[in-house]
């Protein structure tokens, strides 16, 4: 088969390998469509990434496809299903699991090799993360499932409620669907971001205002003009940049809350005014990954409302042109693309 495999900085191949064989709780799919996603891109320019045990190494994890094999002591799915897979699984026996922090989970499995024809899906993850997608429902629209999962998860641990004014500092596609889940809360929402086009699409997705960085050189006082001086109730940085999490904290009112969703690059730090944090009680917090509660709340969502993020991807291209996709996309031309194997 065909499959994309990371070795290094900048370096993806398409190569010929073997399909792999399935063993008896596993399931092997093929890959009907696969999306970029933002930490493939950060892992494709550093050659490395959590996720990635060893180079060379298959690559991408946003899929939806058909099963084609199942292992023979798999039950509930069989040949023929669309499915829809998370990119983990946890290990429900270490301590984080058992105090119910799953996504901490110090035996997560992780899957990647959604850029290719076929990909195997582990035991955990079939026991667990693995669900059918409704007739309905696309390929396209189904894969969106584990980001959106992990923009669930960020705006729950956030304790977005309805009436609240939040700011969403970032409108890739992970800012985008915290735009619209923190509507769908009853959330006034503020979309902070650099690029036109993507804010545009942060408005068709509810924002109820729009900061061009570009145009607006001081986005803290802007945010206090539209706050009566107070600053949002939830400021939520989806950008990953450590000099961005640090404004983040500034647009925040007392008692307000900071969500660091966006990964920064290891081995950053950030600088805190102690004052702000103690004095003014401002809650600062960081938010990791999915869970399987998220990953069923995620297709859930998408099942009664295909339609919704759709917007999100806005372009497709065969395998052999990921090299282009990524290009596109850190031109900024574009928010996720299709991969059709």
């Amino acid at each position: 088969m065909k499959a994309a495999l990371l070795y290094g900085p900048n370096d993806v191949r398409l190569e010929q390998v073997e399909v792999p064989e399935v063993g008896p709780w596993e399931v092997l799919v093929k890959v009907e469509v696969a999306l970029t996603c933002g930490t493939d891109l950060k892992t494709y320019h550093r050659g490395y990434h959590v996720m990635i045990k060893q180079l060379p190494s298959p690559f991408g994890h946003e899929f939806g496809g058909v099963i084609v094999k199942v292992g023979e002591k798999v039950k509930n799915f069989h040949a023929g299903m669309r499915v829809v897979a998370a990119n983990s699984a946890p290990c429900n026996s270490c301590f984080y699991c058992r105090v119910n922090q799953p996504s901490l989970c110090e035996n997560l499995e992780f899957l990647n090799g959604a850029y290719a024809e076929y990909i195997k899906v582990p035991e955990s993850i079939v026991r667990q993360n693995l669900l059918q997608i409704p007739s309905h429902v696309s390929f396209r629209q189904a894969a969106i499932c584990e980001p959106l999962a992990c923009a669930i998860h960020g705006v729950e641990e956030s304790n977005v409620k309805m009436g609240d004014t939040v700011a969403i500092i970032g409108a890739g596609p992970i800012g985008l669907m915290l735009v619209r889940l923190a509507k769908l809360k009853g959330a006034r929402v503020i979309v902070i971001g650099r690029n036109n086009f993507k804010l545009e699409r942060a408005k068709h997705l509810g924002a109820d205002e729009i900061i061009s960085i570009y145009e607006d050189f001081n986005p803290e006082k802007t945010i206090q003009e539209m706050t009566e001086g107070r600053g949002v109730d939830v400021a939520i940085e989806a950008v990953g940049l450590p000099e961005i999490w640090e404004r983040t904290i500034d647009i925040t009112r007392k008692g307000g809350i900071v969500n660091f969703f966006g990964g920064c690059e290891k081995g950053t730090s950030v600088r805190i005014d102690t004052e702000k944090l103690h004095y003014h009680e401002k809650k600062i917090m960081g938010v990791f990954h999915h869970t399987p509660r998220y990953i069923t709340t995620a297709m859930n969502l998408i099942a009664r409302d295909p339609l919704g993020f759709d917007g999100l991807i806005t372009h497709e291209f065969p395998l052999e042109d990921l090299g282009k996709a990524f290009r596109i996309i850190d031109e900024r031309q574009a928010l996720k693309i299709a991969i059709v194997p």
